[in-house]
């Protein structure tokens, strides 16, 4: 993960009003046009990458607007079915995928990473289980090599972990602590085959995308062509540009099971109603899923916000007198990415941005604040 230069939107100058909001059955157009005043004060310029925003309450979509650029070499615009790379919002499937693996009794959250990785020499893989990697509470430190640029820029989710072969110590007890890291979850990409046959981006397909009706939504691989895929963009304040900053250019962007999904507004939505069904998961793993395993205490260095914990592939806020808000936020090149939900209320937000200066959760926060004021919880 890389610094951000992050803009505060905690006090936002309000724009003239550009009325985009959808007409809806709860009759929020206030709150729609709030929010796209909100939203046009971040991403003003037309001709600069941007972001696809999505409100969807119950099975109605409140509000969708996209903004700004896709693809600054063709001018493409963002659309609703631009495809961002979601970053590590991506582990949540991977975590869903190793539920479903424990739902039809192939693996449990018990299982040490030694059943899995006999090959692994350490005693202590004895004692991770994976409910420490879905949790990321394992106390494996991220030590993938930072010496060769090559592997930087191109090792996939296999070459990224093959330090964990040798590797002789932990941060921390397990279950002890919360880091996040990227390896652990990158091992899913292992495991699935290791237990099922199937490679992971065919288990991927099959188990989750299809049944949630996913069509669009796929892996990076550098050979693999993405329709109306989106490039993650950095403001270099020398040239005073926005420069391409995505596979080639930023590290550790070809793993998958970590942070490699692309996939666009619409699908996401897609996503969040099949799990709202139990499409994919059971409502008792669900819960599991959705329940904080570990409080995020305030040193930590990704991930922490007030009152929150890590359930599995989920960060879950708990604040007083608040509904419950699950979510999860991605950084991968160019990319920021906040997805949402309150489900108690049953509703959405999701922001996908292609450019790395935005300050997702105050972003989010601030409609958040909105939603409250239209008394929607």
């Amino acid at each position: 993960m890389k610094p951000h230069t992050f803009i505060n939107f905690a006090v936002i100058l309000i724009f003239t009003i550009m009325n985009s909001c959808k007409q809806n059955p709860n009759g929020k157009s206030d709150f729609c046009n709030k929010a796209d005043s909100l939203f046009s004060s971040i991403y003003h310029a037309d001709n600069e990458p941007g972001a696809a925003v999505l409100v969807m309450k119950g099975d109605s979509i409140i509000f969708e607007k996209c903004y700004g650029i896709a693809d600054m070499q063709t001018k493409t615009a963002i659309t609703p079915q631009t495809n961002f790379c979601i970053a590590s919002v991506s582990k949540q499937f991977s975590a869903v995928a190793i539920l479903q693996l424990a739902e039809r009794g192939l693996l449990s959250l018990n299982d040490s990473l030694k059943k899995f990785f006999p090959e692994y020499k350490a005693d202590f893989y004895n004692k991770i289980t994976l409910h420490h990697i879905l949790s990321h509470t394992s106390g494996i430190p991220d030590a993938r090599p930072r010496t060769d640029k090559n592997f930087m820029l191109y090792s996939t989710d296999i070459e990224s972990c093959k330090y964990l072969t040798d590797l002789n110590r932990l941060n921390f007890e397990p279950g002890s602590k919360y880091e996040y890291i990227n390896p652990t979850f990158q091992l899913v990409f292992q495991i699935i085959p290791r237990i099922t046959g199937i490679d992971f981006d065919s288990y991927m397909k099959q188990y989750i995308f299809d049944v949630a009706g996913m069509t669009a939504s796929s892996y990076f691989e550098s050979e693999r062509t993405i329709p109306n895929m989106a490039h993650g963009y950095t403001f270099n304040k020398k040239n005073n540009k926005y420069i391409e900053c995505d596979y080639g250019e930023t590290n550790f962007f070809a793993s998958k099971a970590d942070g490699g999904l692309y996939t666009s507004i619409r699908d996401f939505a897609k996503w969040e109603k099949a799990l709202r069904e139990n499409k994919i998961i059971s409502e008792s793993t669900k819960k599991t899923a959705y329940s904080p395993k570990i409080k995020i205490n305030e040193d930590a260095e990704y991930g922490y916000n007030k009152n929150t914990g890590y359930g599995y592939g989920w960060f879950v806020q708990q604040n007083p007198n608040q509904p419950e808000c699950i979510y999860h936020i991605g950084d991968n090149g160019g990319f920021t990415i906040y997805a949402g939900k309150i489900p108690e209320k049953d509703i959405i937000l999701l922001i996908f941005s292609n450019r790395d200066d935005i300050d997702r959760i105050a972003t989010a926060n601030s409609i958040y604040a909105l939603m409250k004021n239209e008394d929607w919880f």
